[in-house]
């Protein structure tokens, strides 16, 4: 099969939420030697009350309560509007309440609603926002992703790239290289 043969095959590919199951045969990775799924099941197994930020299409979220059970309460935000109805209904046999909700706003929840507050990957990380949702005692879990992350992959496709050892927070600053 011929490249622009592949790209049109690719490109033919749905992209809503986090399902690479097209990839497989086609490319491999190596997961860290903990699982960020496994760890977030503990967490949810001892909590009453959960949001999952920035869920994806909630096919993570939804794994962990498939195989844990949900608490009392279950909650999560997307704000890809195709990943919302996709973590919707995903998420619907938990009695999940799934609110489509940018990633710099305003969490439209109750202060204090609950006791664990997880984000497997998330593009920003509005803490003050995390704090009022979060219980007394609540506790947040994530798998941040650096700015080595995919390292390997980024240099291959774009040829070496400077690498900062700091993560950019909400407003943007560190400034990418060569830019402030």
């Amino acid at each position: 099969m011929g490249f622009d043969e592949l790209v049109a095959e690719g490109q033919a590919e749905p992209t809503a939420g986090w399902d690479f199951s097209w990839f497989e045969g086609r490319a491999t990775e190596q997961r860290p030697s903990w699982g960020y799924a496994n760890q977030l099941g503990h967490r949810v197994a001892r909590s009453t009350a959960v949001l999952d930020v920035q869920t994806g299409g909630g096919e993570v979220f939804g794994e962990v309560l498939d195989r844990v059970g949900p608490p009392a309460v279950v909650a999560a935000t997307e704000s890809w509007a195709p990943n919302v109805a996709r973590a919707r209904n995903r998420l619907r046999p938990f009695g999940a309440e799934v609110a489509e909700v940018a990633d710099e706003a305003v969490l439209p929840f109750p202060s204090a609603r609950f006791d664990l507050v997880a984000s497997r990957h998330p593009t920003v990380v509005i803490w003050d926002e995390i704090a009022q949702v979060l219980r007394s005692g609540g506790s947040y879990f994530s798998q941040q992703v650096g700015s080595g992350s995919n390292r390997e992959l980024t240099d291959f496709m774009l040829g070496p790239q400077p690498v900062s050892g700091r993560r950019p927070d909400s407003s943007g600053w560190p400034p990418p290289a060569g830019e402030g």
